[in-house]
């Protein structure tokens, strides 16, 4: 059998299933009962054609940019800010650091009056100040032999702190070591 006879036969089968599909004793409609014509068919595709050339002329009339495609997918970053951020934070990490410091310089008012304590401790902070001395501790004292109800050394030691430009940031230490009787004092 070669390819022409299994041709014919195939050709036979395709007319033998083409007439029984045309007997009209059981021939039943499959159709819908609204469906649309062949030419109601084609209006609707040449609907649907003009309606999408139409959606891609709107679609390209509102392409984006690239470049604002690119910031709206991945933002802007605000450098200033993240400097002034990373400043700030390593100002209070340094600031930390110094709080956390051990003293560079000491000085003990104990038994001094209000006039030579200040003026030691004048001489004292100029002194600090040339040798680029960071962070001071000042003992003055808790008052305990003091006349009246304040201790003496600690206000005036608070006052000079305060009127001094070149000190800044101040504290007592822990109980260890002074408790309110030392202040530490980190210089400018």
């Amino acid at each position: 059998m070669d390819f022409g006879d299994i041709l014919a036969q195939w050709s036979e089968a395709q007319k033998k299933e083409k007439s029984a599909a045309k007997k009209p004793a059981s021939q039943v409609s499959h159709k819908k009962a609204n469906a649309p014509t062949p030419e109601e068919k084609e209006l609707a595709a040449q609907n649907y054609k003009k309606t999408l050339e139409g959606q891609m002329i709107e679609d390209s009339k509102k392409a984006i940019n690239p470049m604002e495609l690119w910031l709206r997918r991945y933002g802007t970053v605000d450098k200033d800010r993240l400097n002034e951020e990373s400043e700030e934070a390593s100002k209070m990490e340094s600031r930390n650091y110094l709080k956390s410091m051990r003293p560079e310089a000491r000085i003990d008012l104990h038994g001094l009056t209000r006039d030579e304590a200040w003026a030691k401790l004048e001489s004292f902070v100029n002194d600090c100040l040339r040798r680029g001395i960071k962070k001071i501790e000042i003992v003055h004292g808790k008052g305990i032999h003091s006349h009246g109800t304040d201790p003496v050394l600690g206000a005036m030691v608070r006052t000079f702190i305060e009127q001094n430009k070149h000190l800044g940031v101040s504290g007592h230490n822990d109980r260890n070591h002074g408790g309110s009787g030392a202040t530490w004092v980190l210089l400018k």
